[in-house]
């Protein structure tokens, strides 16, 4: 039986959407243990355009949906589609996108919130006893999910993890090529390009995350 995974992304592009790495890993480690993979994204403005040549905001809009497409194919569906009784498990790869468009944790640190739509979903899966997979910063939306007491990792920033602890996460760090299971929540965390320093170095974490996402999942009957 194929397990079927959600995967939410951000946009397209580092700095202001889904890290393209982070999610093409993603992606391609859930193909290679044979999950059926539906991608969604919310259908809003993308909180700034980046010009990820020069670094600098640029003065136009662009949709987080239909820039997420440009990784998915073209096979992608608006967040307020996705019910988790569809699906054995979700994972959030990284990117400023998961800090400015999935929530406002860029701006606002530990008094965020999180796009609603998004919320709702990673709460069912949640209550659901659902597995899953936050990357990089993604795990910024932990504690909006689960609650006070939920453990996972950004890796070692002093900084993120400052505010992770504020908001009541309980941060472990972690190197690269590791994850960090909250066991009770069925929760995955990996660090990829809060560390990573090379794709490689990504996909050893990111692999070892979707394994295990995949791992915790419970056959359907």
């Amino acid at each position: 039986m194929h397990k079927k995974v959600a995967v939410i992304l951000s946009g397209c592009g580092v700095y202001d959407g889904a890290e393209v790495y982070e999610s093409v890993l993603t992606l391609l480690r859930l193909d290679q243990r044979g999950a059926l993979v539906q991608c969604f994204a919310p259908n809003i403005a993308q909180h700034q355009v980046i010009n990820h040549l020069s670094g600098e905001e640029m003065p136009e809009s662009r949709n987080v949906l239909v820039e997420a497409a440009r990784i998915a194919r073209g096979q992608i569906k608006d967040v307020r589609e996705a019910k988790a009784e569809d699906f054995d498990a979700l994972i959030l790869p990284g990117g400023f996108g998961a800090a400015k468009n999935l929530s406002d944790f860029a701006s606002n640190g530990a008094h965020c919130s999180v796009q609603p739509d998004v919320l709702a979903l990673a709460k069912a899966f949640a209550a659901a006893q659902k597995p899953v997979g936050l990357i990089c910063i993604a795990p910024a939306l932990a504690a909006k999910i689960y609650g006070p007491g939920v453990t996972c990792t950004i890796g070692n920033d002093v900084g993120t993890a400052a505010a992770l602890s504020e908001m009541g996460v309980q941060h472990e760090a972690c190197t690269v090529d590791e994850i960090i299971e909250d066991t009770e929540r069925k929760l995955v965390s990996t660090p990829a390009y809060m560390l990573a320093q090379s794709i490689s170095e990504a996909a050893s974490g990111i692999n070892k995350l979707v394994d295990r996402v995949l791992e915790l999942t419970v056959p359907q009957s």
